[in-house]
């Protein structure tokens, strides 16, 4: 292994707390297959770690006192009227969510240890069973440890209302600073809170990055931002390391980069990082490699953006002109190589994070929902990109959904075999675009197989080859939920956004998971062009329909955002709908807006969606008539025109 050259990736705030996000440890494994010195760190977890003690809450008090009276929120004021219980029971708390002091649990769910805040009042919600508990109905009488996590992730959620309102407004679990990155289209934003002076948070994280700087003393460090709610922290990361440590060299990387900085031209960001990389980063992070160590020229780099100084001389001709011609420019560089095939990309280790710190939190009550914060799941990929690829608002024409590969059930099962030896833990989250069933029903197979007990679940396509039968062996193997699009719960919409599937099917097909007992959360989307609202009120009664049989579980309504890497942001007149010009772009590039002729108020509706779908979760009023969920509308609702019985008699018909 190469010592003198390291890398440390690292996770910058805010991701999630339960589990770290796979990138770094996709990074880290392959690094070490090919003898690279490769190390990493969450500073996201770290942060809040450090936030939430007895001294990270001692300073956030005295920002809090600082603050005018009159400027106090609610949760402000909660916080200092009891803080000295707060300061006594973070400790206690964290410790619990962490799953070393279970006992504590009697007393947490009895609810005389932690001071409530706000967010407490969203329990007078919840209906009394006349236990004099209102929490009872979800927890019963043996359900004391599940109940103490939701009364401490309140707690939690209280703490992080008090941070947002006394120390960094823009503070938040994990959309830590999002608009500030988020479409952007230029770097104004980012650079003008970048420059201000530092917040208590971001003081914070700059302490701890010298730390894992002067720990590691790395020669390259890879930022990966998988969201626009982890570009601010990334970049303040990078500034802190070029203030105390120039010669280190800094890439910027992940998701986000992938999908909104495809078009960057703003030399600003190469104040904070030295390079930006698109797409795998395996390729370009060998190149980069390589060229640090002087084995690679900069003209031969892979998928990489570089700031080029002024031009020392004079220019060629027609190259520039006037002031223009002596400003640096940002400049794209990209040596067309295979990118490293999927099977060989290498285990994914998890070697150096701390995977005992990590929080198990209980945020929503349903059961399936509460996989995405609750445990701490191994994030594993069973193939690269989507085999369908043609959904026209996913971004088919970027790598990540357009190059397909896929790797052995061998292959899988070994770089299983391997994680659980390293990690000790068998709880496993596929995190593909959409996992094939081919390689799932070869997966499963292999690991009955093997005899290795793990427990999984993943993200698919609701299509027809997910059969009873292909259910009852995937749950055999260890599967425990999967997840899926139904998207706008339309025959005609589905047909037009060319998911390829129809509701009847999603019906049969969840169903067959659910008596498989396997759960099942469905992606929900309104806003789609051209959905008109009585689209959207059939589409609320399928989803209460599917509830009502038992097909799913859990699902989430989020509004269509037209991107333009999309097919309907790349031909939205096949869509019936017309783009808003964007203004020039020199930073971030993905939402666009458009006009829609059907003129649907969409956020009025999106309303009453969440509203029932939340209620749909718990078990509540799924029998009601769905347009109760529209009557804060100042307009009369249509009824459903789709039969009250739709998908009972659908799931009837596919049993004969």
């Amino acid at each position: 292994m190469t010592t003198d050259f390291r890398v440390l990736s690292l996770i910058p705030p805010m991701t999630q707390l339960n589990t770290p996000y796979p990138s770094t440890a996709y990074l880290t494994g392959f690094l070490r297959s090919r003898g690279i010195n490769a190390v990493q760190e969450d500073l996201a977890l770290a942060l809040v770690l450090k936030l939430f003690t007895p001294a990270g809450l001692e300073a956030v008090r005295g920002r809090a006192l600082a603050l005018p009276e009159a400027q106090r929120s609610g949760s402000v004021h909660a916080f200092l009227d009891q803080f000295d219980a707060y300061r006594s029971t973070i400790g206690p708390a964290i410790a619990y969510l962490q799953g070393r002091d279970s006992t504590l649990a009697h007393r947490i769910a009895a609810r005389g240890l932690l001071p409530e805040g706000p967010r407490f009042a969203a329990l007078d919600a919840y209906v009394d069973d006349g236990s004099g508990d209102p929490l009872a109905w979800a927890f019963g009488a043996l359900g004391v440890q599940d109940k103490a996590r939701h009364l401490c992730t309140l707690y939690l959620n209280d703490l992080a209302d008090v941070l947002r309102d006394a120390v960094d407004e823009r503070f938040e679990f994990v959309r830590y600073a999002e608009s500030l990155a988020s479409s952007q289209p230029t770097f104004d934003p980012l650079a003008a809170a970048l420059a201000a002076p530092p917040t208590l948070v971001d003081e914070l994280l700059s302490d701890l990055t010298l730390a894992a700087i002067h720990r590691h003393q790395p020669t390259l460090v890879l930022l990966s931002v998988p969201f626009p709610g982890s570009v601010y922290a990334a970049l303040r990361i990078a500034q802190t390391i070029k203030s105390h440590n120039p010669h280190i060299r800094i890439a910027l990387g992940g998701g986000f980069v992938n999908t909104e900085l495809r078009e960057l031209s703003d030399p600003r960001v190469f104040d904070f990082v030295d390079f930006v990389t698109l797409d795998a980063g395996e390729r370009p992070v060998l190149s980069l490699i390589e060229h640090l160590q002087g084995r690679r020229s900069k003209q031969r780099l892979v998928r990489t953006f570089v700031r080029e100084s002024p031009h020392p001389g004079p220019l060629p001709e027609g190259e520039g002109q006037g002031a223009e011609a002596n400003a640096a420019t940002v400049r794209y560089i990209h040596l067309a190589e295979p990118d490293i095939p999927f099977e060989d990309v290498g285990t994914p280790t998890w070697d150096g994070l701390p995977l005992d710190h990590y929080l198990s939190l209980l945020d929503m009550l349903n059961p399936m929902h509460r996989l995405w914060s609750d445990g701490r799941w191994n994030k594993l990929t069973v193939a690269h990109g989507c085999y369908w690829k043609k959904c026209s608002f996913c971004d088919v024409s970027l790598d990540y959904i357009g190059r397909y590969e896929t790797a052995t059930a061998s292959k899988l099962a070994d770089r299983i075999q391997a994680i659980v030896e390293e990690t000790g833990q068998t709880g496993f989250h596929f995190v593909d675009e959409a996992a094939p069933p081919k390689a799932l029903k070869a997966l499963a197979e292999e690991l009955i197989r093997r005899e290795l007990n793990i427990s999984w679940w993943g993200n698919i396509r609701f299509e027809k080859t997910f059969t009873p039968e292909l259910a009852e062996l995937l749950a055999q193997s260890g599967c425990i939920a999967m997840s899926g699009g139904l998207e706008v719960a339309s025959d005609r919409l589905l047909t037009l956004m060319k998911k390829g599937v129809s509701v009847e099917q999603v019906a049969r097909v969840t169903k067959g998971f659910s008596d498989a007992g396997i759960l099942v959360h469905a992606y929900l989307m309104y806003g789609f062009p051209t959905q008109t609202l009585q689209d959207t009120v059939d589409a609320l009664e399928y989803v209460r329909q599917l509830f009502e049989a038992g097909c799913i579980q859990s699902g989430f309504f989020h509004r269509f955002s037209c991107t333009v890497h999309s097919p309907v942001g790349l031909d939205p007149a096949a869509y019936g709908i017309e783009l808003i010009p964007l203004p020039p772009v020199s930073f971030a590039k993905n939402d666009i807006g458009f006009i829609d002729p059907s003129g649907t108020d969409h956020d009025a509706l999106g309303i009453g969606l969440r509203k029932a779908i939340y209620n749909y979760m718990h078990g509540l009023c799924v029998e009601d008539d769905v347009r109760r969920w529209f009557e804060h509308l100042p307009h009369k609702v249509p009824k459903p025109t789709v039969s009250r019985h739709r998908i009972a008699k659908a799931l009837a018909a596919a049993t004969h």
